[in-house]
């Protein structure tokens, strides 16, 4: 081994150290806005929340962006996929926010979290990828977790129970819209128009669903914009200090966050069968994405389109 190879190993290392640092910032973050989103959602009109939390995107993303990129800001190559993008955003916040008023949060975290496995299911059908066995045996445990967790036929299961599921179908479908969006736009440009978008979209409906609402609501509702925002930023920041392969599996830590707050401020703990559902997500989703950085690292598919690289473009939240 040479000097300098030996000298750079300590700078990846700390690079890679910290990216997972802003991943654990960006995952605390989504998990405390899952619990405040289902604060509102106990009064708050869908349409009012997810305009507050568009409202605090734009303009916290402007007043970020404008001075380093100007008109920059403004210029993209695919103005109808920016549109589309921010319509299954806006579909997105909607289906969370009904999903958490009927649902406890640990729970609904878990089952959004199978995004990243059928992901690999559109990989393999789609786009071509080569997906090993193991990695079918995490997608089928996942869902197999997810049964657990809604356990249908039982008297439990609700028509409600499948909003965070056509959550799961709409965010993958807006992820690998956020990945081929990645290839002609900058990273600033697609959340600025992803908060601007949705702020529109969202204005047009807001006269028709606007409901006075006490302070402390509001300040429930600035709090989700502020986390949302908070996270992506500390999303992006960590996918510039380390590799997505080995960050993804982090992000399955958002279902332990919001468990903890589901219990911090609900008092909820999950019952036996829904917390062997959760784990089993949880360990399926986090095994499933590491062989899938692995494999595309031994099979030197860096510039394919793949799973991993989708997962990357998450911004549901």
């Amino acid at each position: 081994m040479s000097a300098t190879s030996s000298l750079a190993v300590p700078g990846s290392v700390i690079r890679g150290r910290g990216g997972v640092a802003f991943i654990f910032a960006a995952v605390a973050c989504f998990g405390a806005l899952d619990t405040s989103s289902k604060i509102a959602a106990s009064a708050v009109p869908v349409v009012m929340a997810v305009w507050v939390r568009y409202l605090t995107q734009a303009v916290v993303t402007g007043v970020v962006l404008w001075p380093r990129q100007r008109s920059a800001l403004f210029r993209t190559g695919k103005p109808g996929l920016q549109f589309l993008r921010a319509v299954l955003l806006v579909a997105s916040n909607a289906l969370a926010f009904l999903s958490l008023a009927h649902m406890h949060v640990g729970e609904f975290t878990a089952i959004v979290m199978l995004t990243p496995l059928l992901l690999t299911v559109v990989a393999a059908l789609a786009l071509r990828e080569r997906v090993s066995w193991r990695r079918w045996a995490c997608v089928g445990g996942g869902f197999a977790g997810t049964l657990l967790v809604m356990r249908p036929g039982q008297g439990i299961f609700q028509l409600v129970l499948l909003l965070p599921l056509f959550l799961v179908v709409v965010s993958t479908a807006f992820q690998l819209l956020t990945s081929a969006l990645a290839k002609v736009d900058s990273p600033g440009t697609i959340h600025f128009y992803s908060g601007l978008g949705g702020l529109a979209l969202t204005t047009v409906a807001l006269p028709f669903a606007w409901r006075a609402q006490p302070v402390e609501m509001w300040m429930v509702m600035g709090l989700m914009g502020v986390l949302g925002t908070l996270g992506h930023f500390f999303l992006i920041v960590a996918y510039t200090r380390a590799p997505v392969a080995t960050l993804t599996p982090y992000l399955y830590l958002q279902i332990p966050f919001a468990a903890l707050g589901g219990w911090l401020v609900f008092k909820h703990v999950p019952d036996a069968w829904s917390l062997w559902g959760i784990g089993t997500i949880f360990a399926c989703g986090v095994f499933g994405t590491w062989l899938t950085g692995r494999e595309l690292l031994y099979a030197n598919q860096d510039e394919a389109q793949s799973s991993v690289e989708a997962i990357a473009g998450a911004d549901v939240r």
